[in-house]
C-alpha cells in the first residue's frame, strides 16, 4: 500500500471521498463511506456516504464525479446511499447498480429508519441487480450476499427489515460486493460486511479487501475473544486489508496490534495506490 506520492502510472487508485475520519481539517467526515476507484481507465464510484458532503470532498481532492462511468451501492443503508441525489445531479451518465432488495425498509437496533430514499427507486439511472452474480463491466463482478456461506454465523446487531408488513431480523440480502480484477490482482470492495467479514473474506479470498468490518460495537475489554478469533482467521488468508468506517476505533487498534502490516486504515481525503 502506498500514498498518493508513490502511485505508479499504471495501477489502481482508491480516492477516499467519505469516511468517519478525515485526513485533515480540509475535509468533511461523517458516519458514512464513499470511494472513487480508478482502474483500467475507468472511474467507479462505490457508495455515496450519508450526505452530499462526499461530493464536496471530491471537489477538494480534484476528483471529477462527472467522469464516473458506473456507480455501485453496497447495501440499502443511508450512510452508504445518502449522497445519491447529489451524485445523480453532478453526473448525468452513470448507471447506479443496487441490489433488488436495497430499497426495502431497514431499521437499526433502536427502530430508527436507516434505509434509502425510496423516491429514488424509480430514477431512470438506478439499475436493480436481480441475479446473484452480475458483471456491470469487463473485469468487474457484483456478488449478492446470498452467495456467501454463513460459515461463521450471522450477527444482525439488532437490525431489522420490513417484509410483508412484519419487522424481521435482517439477513442482509440487500448487501453486495464488488470484485475488481486487474493485472492478475483481485480487489474486493465491501461496504459494511454485514454478512460477516470472516464469511466474506473466506469465500472470496481476494488479494486485497477494502471495507468496513462492522466491529464498532465490540469492545476489546469485553469482546477480546471474538476479535482475536477474527484476527486469527484473517491472518490465515492471503489478503491485505484496508478498513475503516464501521470497524470502530477500538476494534481497529486491537486488530492492528495483532495483524500489523496486513491491516491498513483510511480516512476521507486520502488517495491509496495498490
Amino acid at each position: 500500500m502506498r500514498g498518493v506520492t508513490g502511485c505508479r502510472l499504471v495501477g489502481m487508485k482508491i480516492h477516499v471521498l467519505m469516511e468517519n475520519s478525515a485526513s485533515s481539517d480540509d475535509f468533511a467526515a461523517e458516519h458514512g463511506l464513499s470511494l472513487l476507484v480508478e482502474t483500467a481507465g475507468r472511474h467507479i464510484l462505490f457508495d455515496t456516504g450519508a450526505s452530499a458532503a462526499f461530493a464536496d470532498n471530491a471537489e477538494k481532492m480534484g476528483v471529477d464525479l462527472s467522469r464516473v462511468e458506473l456507480a455501485v451501492l453496497s447495501h440499502g443503508h443511508y450512510d452508504h446511499g445518502g449522497g445519491l441525489t447529489r451524485f445523480l445531479e453532478v453526473n448525468t451518465q452513470a448507471s447506479v447498480w443496487v441490489s433488488a432488495y436495497a430499497f426495502e425498509p431497514h431499521f437499526n437496533a433502536s427502530g430508527k429508519d436507516i434505509g434509502l430514499d425510496t423516491a429514488l427507486m424509480h430514477h431512470p439511472r438506478i439499475r436493480m441487480v436481480e441475479t446473484p452474480v452480475f458483471s456491470p463491466a469487463e473485469g468487474m463482478t457484483l456478488f449478492s450476499a446470498t452467495e456467501v456461506p454463513l460459515t461463521y454465523g450471522l450477527d444482525s446487531s439488532g437490525m431489522s427489515v420490513l417484509r410483508e408488513g412484519k419487522r424481521v431480523s435482517d439477513d442482509f440480502r440487500h448487501e453486495q460486493y464488488l470484485l475488481v480484477e486487474e493485472q492478475g490482482k483481485r480487489v474486493l470492495f465491501s461496504g459494511c460486511s454485514h454478512r460477516g467479514i470472516l464469511n466474506i473474506a473466506c469465500y472470496f479470498r481476494p488479494d486485497v479487501l477494502v471495507g468496513g468490518f462492522h466491529f464498532m460495537k465490540l469492545s476489546p475489554d469485553t469482546h477480546a475473544e471474538r476479535l482475536n478469533r477474527a484476527a486469527d482467521v484473517l491472518l490465515q488468508l492471503p489478503a491485505q486489508y484496508l478498513t475503516g468506517h464501521c470497524t470502530g476505533d477500538a476494534a481497529t487498534l486491537f486488530l492492528k496490534e495483532r495483524m500489523q502490516s496486513r491491516l491498513h486504515t483510511f480516512a476521507a481525503g486520502q488517495t491509496i495506490c495498490l
